[in-house]
């Protein structure tokens, strides 16, 4: 699917739409996804600040679903673990800017190549409209070879 469409259609998913996240960008190679979530009534918590649960939801699928487009159908992706750690009160609209590179990419096939399961690590900062740090999420996914796959050169 093209990065467009996958843009349009996440963003009307229920659990995007009704809670105020908005993919603003996905660059058409997968590498690179800004999501922000928008403060609005619904979407605060008892003290007036973004509920902690929509800010984590705004950055839940993004390393998945990258990695599912760059590595392609001859890997398994998925989430396997993620952690918040809350920083600051979020107010406002509050991003995330998620990026993967060429060594991040070329680590995981090698670390994968034989069929083995590989557990990486990302880290996913949430900032505020005046840059500042409101939470740190670290997702760590699974991604395995298909064993079909194996020894295709992919």
């Amino acid at each position: 699917m093209r990065a467009g469409t996958a843009r349009h259609l996440i963003n009307l998913w229920p659990p995007f739409l009704f809670t105020g996240i908005h993919a603003t960008r996905i660059s058409a190679d997968w590498r690179e996804v800004d999501v922000e979530l928008r403060g609005r009534w619904y979407n605060r918590n008892y003290v007036g600040t973004h509920f902690g649960g929509s800010m984590f939801a705004m950055t839940d699928p993004w390393f998945m679903l990258m990695l599912i487009h760059l590595m392609g159908p001859a890997y398994y992706v998925w989430d396997q673990a993620a952690t918040i750690e809350f920083i600051a009160p979020g107010r406002g609209t509050v991003s995330a800017r998620f990026r993967l590179d060429d060594a991040t990419l070329a680590d995981i096939r090698q670390r994968t190549a034989d069929g083995a399961k590989y557990l990486p690590e990302f880290v996913v900062e949430v900032r505020d409209a005046k840059d500042q740090l409101v939470a740190r999420v670290k997702k760590t996914l699974y991604v395995r070879r298909k064993p079909a796959a194996r020894g295709d050169g992919g």
